[in-house]
């Protein structure tokens, strides 16, 4: 069991990373305007699924050697900046004025299953939250205790603390609903997502 002077220090090291826009906000922001609040659970869902997939691997020793080979983590550096990048074209595409009447067209799924699965991907190829679970965790545990039950506790405070942070943002987004559902605000916000995740996938494939 984790001290929870621990948990609280874990918490407030990690909510700076929590509160840097990312992909999961991104895909929150675009999957709401489009589809309302039922889109922010699959999410929220899904980004929380992929926090305890690298909680997972941290214990079982894979993120450890992927960190420490520089090849493997170049090869999943690349391939969640493909897909970020692939996503947002994607997401641009989506935006287009005359996307919606174009039969041969194709658009970003907005089903709760493709909508859950471009979260945990989003989560699962970033490296660097893998990188929470080798760098910053390691400093909240004890060292003479299982490390098993500690890091699932940590995971699952900064899964709970991420669930709250973008539901606050769902909250947010839906007190604008009035602008949400203008075909404007839509190509609007689908192109911002779309900008933002392109974005980030190359900041990861050259940092």
């Amino acid at each position: 069991m984790v001290h929870p002077y621990a948990v609280a220090g874990f918490l407030v090291a990690v909510l700076p990373l929590i509160a840097t826009p990312g992909a999961s906000l991104a895909l929150l922001v675009q999957h709401v305007t489009d589809g309302g609040r039922r889109q922010a659970l699959p999410v929220i869902l899904g980004t929380v699924t992929g926090l305890y997939i690298h909680a997972t691997l941290a214990v079982a020793g894979l993120s450890a050697l992927v960190m420490r080979s520089s090849l493997a983590f170049t090869a999943v550096k690349l391939i969640g900046a493909a897909y970020l990048i692939g996503l947002g074209i994607w997401t641009w595409r989506s935006a287009a004025p005359d996307a919606a009447p174009a039969p041969h067209r194709q658009r970003l799924p907005k089903g709760s299953d493709s909508v859950y699965a471009q979260a945990l991907l989003a989560n699962v190829l970033n490296p660097k939250a893998a990188a929470i679970y080798l760098t910053l965790v390691p400093q909240f545990i004890a060292p003479h205790r299982p490390f098993g039950g500690q890091i699932l506790t940590l995971a699952t405070a900064h899964a709970l603390l991420v669930a709250l942070w973008l539901a606050a943002w769902t909250f947010l987004i839906l007190r604008a609903s009035h602008a949400l559902h203008t075909p404007r605000f839509q190509q609007a916000a689908a192109k911002a997502t779309s900008a933002v995740l392109i974005t980030l996938g190359i900041r990861s494939a050259v940092t």
